[in-house]
């Protein structure tokens, strides 16, 4: 892999350069006492293309009784449920980025480190029963809760 920086780089693209105002935004309401992280990330879910406002829907419900420990809020304009202010795990929709399929990730996660590897997302078309299992396994333990 060569270390000599891509002469074809030309800057963040938009959709990067807006999720960047989202969470400059986001900081600035966590500042103010009345903010409501909850009602801001379900805002965030009922603005998304169906597909993806399907799933987001689908794992804040799987969360939210199944690791009541996590705080949902938003991070960079999406989902996000975090552990004493820190973000444990995230959802991003395929639209943000112009993906065939959403992503469902850790932050900085190693209580899930199995060794030399182990997952920090995974790619999502739909929810099997299977998946959500494996899933809110995966939360738990990211989130160092039984």
């Amino acid at each position: 892999m060569s270390t000599q920086p891509d002469a074809t780089y030309g800057g963040f693209d938009e959709a990067e350069r807006a999720a960047m105002k989202e969470r400059a935004k986001e900081l600035k309401k966590g500042k103010k006492a009345k903010a409501d992280p909850e009602a801001d990330l379900l805002e965030k879910i009922a603005e998304m293309p169906e597909s993806d406002r399907v799933l987001a829907e689908r794992l804040h419900a799987l969360i939210s009784a199944e690791v009541p420990e996590l705080a949902p809020r938003t991070w960079y304009g999406q989902p996000a449920y975090a552990r004493n202010g820190k973000v444990v795990c995230f959802f991003q929709a395929a639209a943000k980025f112009g993906t065939d399929y959403a992503t469902f990730g850790f932050n900085e996660a190693p209580l899930l480190d199995n060794g030399t590897m182990w997952p920090t997302a995974f790619g999502i078309t739909r929810l099997t029963a299977e998946d959500e299992e494996l899933l809110i396994s995966l939360v738990k333990k990211a989130a160092g809760v039984s």
